[in-house]
């Protein structure tokens, strides 16, 4: 590793890569006004909707994570994305279309629809924090550490500041347009990019992969015991979900791609479409990631695995095609995160307490804000090197933060008794358990695994939510008008489905998806 060397011929293709994206981007962007600048003139198709969500999902925590956990621990860690496409389906059946049709900015927004906008105020300032200090500098460390080690000479703050640079340089003139147009580029490398590479990592360690499978050896399986220090089987029944509800649910840099579908059904299938991608890295992340523990024992940082196996296997040429699969994964969650963020800032703080400003100022204070994000984000991205795993460190953060968002969500849309002070006591209190988790979370659970706390802070929540409710008078009618579930829209959706054939139904892909993820927990047991 200390001898690599970037051949000349790579080092130009990654350059021209980075500029065309760029020059892709600017070409692309609509920023005449708020709709178009934060939500692409909500006119996306679902294939479009589905190949942005996937490449902004695959992050710097889910590409270098994932791959590095599964060198660490095996397989399991791909269950995340496993129990992640079990609340797609979810999502897409209960959530979305309530989402789309109040013509909704921002998830937070919905809050203030369904309840008041203490709640608003309050998971917009979260999710805030958590996309600069955990997201954005995430996947800005992320790129360092892929540059450094091609260049171990280079500065680490300096990398940083070039890839927000880079990011930001189309992401603030063209806005979400931009953003999702390059992320249709950046996802065609990417699955090319990660294929290609799988392809080499079977090559030349397929056969460790098929002994270990083979001997049952628990690296290969994804149902681990309860003491598995990993991934608990009861972790992936009662932990998981509530943290993938959150993340496809109510991230705001995952839904606001689904809010720029031009309809319900487009959205949904769009939905669809990234679960059978996601589907895919279990092949093209999390194998390779296992099989590299056979090909480069020994490596000090889980983190390098995935970056050590694109300078160990590529030939030139196409060394520079994964290189550009790498940074397409890291630029393209980059520019979403920077965008989604920029979005919630101006449409739920700014918008909101100056509601005489008109189109173009929202624009350009969006603009503003994302040239603060991308500073901050970039302060801050070193000192995640000090955290260890990126996706423990995601993750840890994300199980004591997202249960009371959560409980406020599944309440106020299945719920007509819920209302805004019995959401906002509940997130408080759900705010006031996670504070004393991070600095008591020994004394009050032991070693428990956080998946396994997770369910108990998501339950308080619940409770207390639900019996603040009870205690103060109910929700206005126009408070659960388009913002509660119907079961009569679930059942017309199950007559159509029985009416057209099944490929023509967001709902016969939604089946094809629990099937295949059935099946895949049997394959792996």
């Amino acid at each position: 590793m200390d001898n690599f060397s970037i051949s000349t011929t790579d080092l130009v293709i990654v350059i021209l890569y980075l500029v065309f994206i760029i020059w892709w981007g600017l070409r692309n962007g609509r920023s005449s006004d708020s709709q178009s600048y934060f939500l692409a003139g909500r006119s996306m198709p679902w294939w479009i909707v589905g190949l942005s969500l996937f490449a902004a999902s695959i992050s710097s925590t889910t590409l270098i994570g994932q791959s590095g956990d599964a060198y660490d621990t095996g397989l399991a860690v791909f269950n995340y994305n496993l129990t992640g496409i079990v609340v797609m389906v979810f999502f897409a059946v209960f959530l979305l279309p309530l989402y789309i049709r109040s013509k909704i900015f921002t998830i937070p927004e919905f809050l203030e629809r369904r309840f008041d906008k203490r709640s608003r105020y309050y998971f917009s300032g979260i999710c805030i924090i958590g996309n600069i200090f955990l997201d954005a500098a995430g996947a800005l460390y992320a790129a360092a550490l892929i540059i450094k080690l091609i260049l171990p000479e280079a500065d680490l703050r300096l990398i940083i500041i070039v890839f927000a640079a880079i990011a930001a340089s189309y992401t603030i003139p063209g806005g979400l347009s931009s953003v999702i147009k390059t992320e249709l580029i950046q996802a065609i490398i990417l699955i090319v990019g990660s294929v290609i590479l799988t392809l080499f990592c079977f090559r030349e360690g397929g056969a460790y992969f098929v002994d270990l499978y083979r001997n049952g050896d628990i690296l290969a399986k994804l149902i681990r015991p309860m003491d598995d220090p990993a991934t608990p089987w009861l972790g992936l029944i009662v932990g998981m979900p509530i943290l993938g509800i959150y993340f496809w649910a109510n991230n705001q840099t995952m839904v606001q791609r689904v809010l720029s579908a031009r309809t319900v059904d487009e959205g949904r299938k769009g939905v669809m479409l990234n679960g059978f991608l996601t589907m895919l890295t279990l092949f093209i992340i999390a194998i390779p990631g296992l099989m590299a523990r056979g090909l480069f024992p020994g490596l000090e940082r889980p983190d390098m695995v995935y970056p050590t196996m694109v300078i160990r296997l590529m030939p030139v040429g196409l060394l520079a095609i994964i290189l550009a699969a790498l940074l397409s994964a890291l630029t393209s969650a980059l520019s979403a995160i920077l965008n989604s963020t920029s979005t919630l800032f101006t449409m739920d703080f700014y918008a909101s307490l100056n509601p005489k400003a008109d189109s173009r100022r929202l624009v350009r204070v969006g603009k503003l804000a994302s040239l603060a994000i991308i500073v901050v984000a970039a302060l801050w991205a070193p000192q995640i090197g000090k955290f260890g795993s990126l996706l423990k460190y995601y993750q840890e953060m994300l199980s004591y933060i997202s249960p009371p968002i959560v409980a406020a969500f599944l309440l106020g849309i299945f719920s007509k008794r819920a209302n805004g002070t019995g959401a906002f006591v509940g997130l408080m209190s759900g705010l006031g358990v996670a504070v004393l988790m991070l600095f008591f979370r020994q004394h009050l659970f032991g070693d428990l695994h956080f998946l396994l706390v997770v369910p108990f802070l998501l339950a308080v929540s619940l409770v207390v939510t639900y019996v603040a409710s009870l205690l103060t008078p109910a929700p206005a009618a126009m408070k659960l008008a388009d913002t509660t579930f119907r079961a009569a829209d679930l059942a017309a959706e199950w007559q159509e489905l029985r009416r057209a054939a099944w490929y023509k139904s967001y709902l016969g892909w939604a089946i094809l998806l629990l099937a295949l993820s059935a099946l895949l927990w049997v394959v792996f047991s």
